[in-house]
């Protein structure tokens, strides 16, 4: 019990989840204090500096940007968004450049429409099909007012009223991977199209819900970077009331008598609790914070068998270049093959950022590459010494650069190289298994991991994080953080509503 009388949360982590369950902790009445191993807010929603550009490491779309959504409601709680919040102005997805040809996925599906029956007239079916199921997955909206375990007949009846079209992706599209629905195509351009976005081992349905959420409208790109949003959320935290301490790495959460009595922290030094929330990677919970016991059966299952549930991670780079370079924000391009890790691809991708000021300085703009990166990878990458690592992502950066030059000729000695980063990067910065920036991939063979915010066998510990239900991001970080502090009120047997 803290001095004031009020009980006390404390959050294990200031990324996303860790700020929202901060906030809506502090709007049901606990004291919140959120302990976070880096020196700034924010886990995987940041970016950071190099020769005075500001690279982002997070948000290609946010879902939950419509304001009559339940996901919207969440991030304006948070201090996230706000009803004036400025979007930049994006008109696609992506395109996608195969052997000369170029696709596009226009947030107007009728345009999407027209321009991919003119390139491929055979696909005709196949594409009008893919338009109309498109529609149907703008209905899957994520439910944001109380977890599901919490549902009553009312709620359900309301979610099948609300996605009345859905059930058909699910059935269509539910259990097969984007490797093969891509088939279905004739058309070269096209079957790279369906495959580029996300890894080919992703049910189509992912992908689906993913394009329309952005031709919903409901997937913009909030502007001033990713860490700008994560600092907005720290402001409103801290304006509840609440306190953030930065620097301070936990060693381990403290267990009596199946009661969670509060966290030791790296420096030695004990903080009390009345609950705790940990909103970590989940790999790092149960090997590290509290015994492996402890891991639900379903998480255990999922990380014995990485072909089924596997991790994805990326190898990348970002460059400084004219902004008179205008390929479209997001391009997937053929590469001659590069071998990285334990994979060859012979595709990348090249995103833009000067639709935002904050990537521009003395007109150039920042552009990123990502190579596609999976569990064996990062078993590569840590398998090399120190001079090997650095020496690698040397020879990469060089192949990369290469690529985009070759793929886009105007970009010949206008190319000035910013940073490349690792799998490792992301488990040194966030403790990410395997360097993972995202959950468990949804396969068509692995059954989606869910986890109960309450763990067996121990009292005042709830969970929250993007590990709790796969495929992760920040719908699930952030909405796991409010659920997190649902379940304690519901303990309490006071009212959810916050």
């Amino acid at each position: 019990m803290a001095n004031n009388g009020k009980e006390k949360i404390v959050i294990i982590g200031g990324g996303i989840a860790g700020l929202a369950a901060g906030v809506y902790a502090l709007k049901a009445g606990f004291e919140a204090e959120i302990y976070e191993k880096n020196a700034i807010p924010g886990g995987e929603c940041i970016g950071w500096n190099r020769k005075g550009y500001h690279i982002d490491n997070c948000i290609h779309w946010l879902t939950g940007t419509r304001k009559d959504t339940e996901l919207y409601d969440v991030w304006k709680t948070v201090g996230a968004l706000s009803d004036d919040t400025e979007y930049a102005k994006i008109d696609s997805f992506y395109s996608t450049i195969h052997n000369g040809q170029t696709a596009t996925l226009w947030n107007d599906l009728k345009r999407t429409e027209k321009e991919l029956i003119a390139i491929s007239p055979e696909d005709e079916a196949e594409i009008k099909k893919f338009i109309q199921y498109v529609e149907y997955s703008k209905q899957c909206l994520i439910p944001a007012k109380k977890p599901m375990d919490m549902w009553g007949v009312k709620d359900y009846i309301s979610m099948g009223k609300n996605m009345a079209d859905f059930p058909k992706v699910m059935k269509e599209y539910g259990k097969i991977s984007l490797a093969e629905y891509s088939k279905r195509f004739k058309s070269p351009v096209l079957q790279s199209l369906m495959c580029d976005y996300l890894p080919r081992d992703y049910t189509a349905y992912s992908f689906l819900v993913s394009y329309a959420t952005m031709a919903d409208g409901n997937g913009m790109i909030p502007m001033g970077a990713s860490l700008q949003m994560s600092l907005r959320m720290e402001k409103k935290f801290k304006d509840l009331g609440g306190k953030i301490f930065y620097n301070a790495g936990v060693e381990k959460i403290v267990l009596e008598n199946k009661t969670a009595t509060g966290i030791k922290l790296e420096n030695g030094s004990f903080v009390g609790a009345d609950y705790i929330i940990p909103t970590v990677d989940t790999n790092l919970l149960f090997n590290k914070f509290i015994p492996n016991s402890y891991m639900p059966k379903e998480l255990k299952a999922a990380y014995a068998e990485p072909s089924k549930y596997p991790a994805t991670s990326g190898f990348q780079v970002a460059f400084a270049v004219s902004e008179s370079y205008n390929r479209g924000e997001t391009v997937f391009i053929d590469i001659d093959p590069i071998k990285v890790g334990k994979r060859t691809c012979d595709r990348m991708y090249v995103k833009a950022y000067g639709y935002d000021p904050v990537f521009v300085k003395d007109g150039k703009q920042v552009i990123q590459t990502c190579i596609t990166q999976m569990d064996d990878d990062f078993d590569f990458w840590k398998s090399l010494s120190k001079e090997e690592y650095e020496q690698v992502k040397v020879e990469l950066t060089l192949k990369v650069q290469k690529a985009i030059e070759k793929a886009f000729p105007e970009t010949v000695g206008d190319l000035e190289f910013l940073d490349a980063w690792t799998p490792l990067t992301y488990e040194r910065y966030c403790n990410a298994y395997h360097g993972s920036y995202m959950s468990f991939i949804t396969t068509p063979e692995g059954k989606p991991v869910r986890l109960k915010g309450k763990l067996k066998g121990i009292d005042n510990l709830y969970l929250a994080g993007q590990w709790t239900s796969a495929p992760g991001g920040l719908p699930v970080a952030v909405t796991s953080g409010k659920f997190a502090v649902q379940r304690i009120l519901k303990s309490e047997k006071k009212s959810i509503d916050i």
